[in-house]
């Protein structure tokens, strides 16, 4: 099974780089004294392979690191290594992003497609996935609605992450599964938005160019403050994650400019009812 990383795996390797670096060692060096492959190394300092404690004890050891951080950081490991509810779906979920998703404290995403996968209808989905995918049978299809629905379940917690979302108004007008699953999501985005956690923002087409045209983006920020923000863009040939302050500090002004010529809650929810009654 592909190990995916979670926000604690991508923290565990983030710190062995860095005690790497502080030593000096190339990753030559510390596979050369721990008897291990150079690519074994550089799997767990890129977060490749799941991390096992006893190999990053080893490390540790290597680098004369004490407790407690030694401790704090094999523990980490073993946190890393736990397999998430995701597992369950790995021929869904074929990235990181769920297990990235599951963890974050707030969301802010924009899209000028689709509704976001956390806000679909079941039927909503069942459209989407049925055109898009290009699935081989009917099964596959309720798959990936099923692990949808598993993947839903994160706003129902009590410590639900905060989820800012911004899509086109042409998300509204296009009659994705006809006209009674437009209606019948629109209602339910209306019914979303009142959730205290949950802010929507439709950009109007009076907009006009707006900072969003390069295509749809996701922001996921953590609760621990040594966690740094991800970018995740989504394609059709791969998903990109971006770490570096620099690009997440990018896609955070874009945002937040897609935000300022975006239309308020309050009217972004009466557009909503008035879709869904069209």
């Amino acid at each position: 099974m592909t190990y995916r990383p979670t926000v604690r795996g991508r923290r565990l390797a983030r710190e062995l780089r860095r005690l790497r670096d502080e030593e000096k060692l190339t990753l030559q060096d510390v596979a050369d004294r721990l008897g291990w492959s150079r690519a074994t190394v550089s799997r767990l300092e890129t977060g490749q392979t799941r991390p096992r404690p006893g190999d990053v004890a080893d490390i540790l050891d290597l680098y004369g690191v004490p407790s407690p951080e030694r401790d704090a950081l094999i523990a980490l490991a073993r946190q890393a290594g736990q397999r998430g509810w995701w597992t369950a779906y790995a021929d869904v979920f074929t990235g990181s992003y769920v297990a990235l998703e599951d963890e974050a404290s707030e969301i802010r995403s924009w899209d000028a497609q689709l509704i976001h996968g956390l806000l679909q209808t079941e039927a909503y989905s069942r459209a989407v996935i049925t055109a898009g995918r290009l699935l081989p049978t009917p099964e596959d299809v309720e798959r990936r609605i099923d692990a949808r629905k598993a993947r839903q379940a994160l706003l129902d917690r009590e410590n639900a992450p905060h989820l800012h979302i911004v899509f086109d108004e042409a998300v509204l007008r296009r009659p994705i599964g006809g006209p009674e699953v437009m209606r019948d999501q629109m209602f339910w985005l209306a019914d979303m938005a009142r959730r205290p956690k949950v802010t929507l923002r439709v950009l109007p087409y009076t907009a006009g160019a707006h900072a969003g045209l390069d295509g749809r983006f996701t922001i996921l920020s953590f609760p621990n403050p040594a966690d740094p923000d991800i970018a995740y863009v989504e394609g059709t040939m791969g998903d990109v994650y971006l770490e570096s302050t620099v690009e997440t500090g990018q896609h955070g002004t874009r945002f937040d400019r897609i935000v300022k010529a975006a239309l308020s809650p309050e009217e972004s929810a009466h557009l909503l009812t008035e879709a869904a009654k069209e």
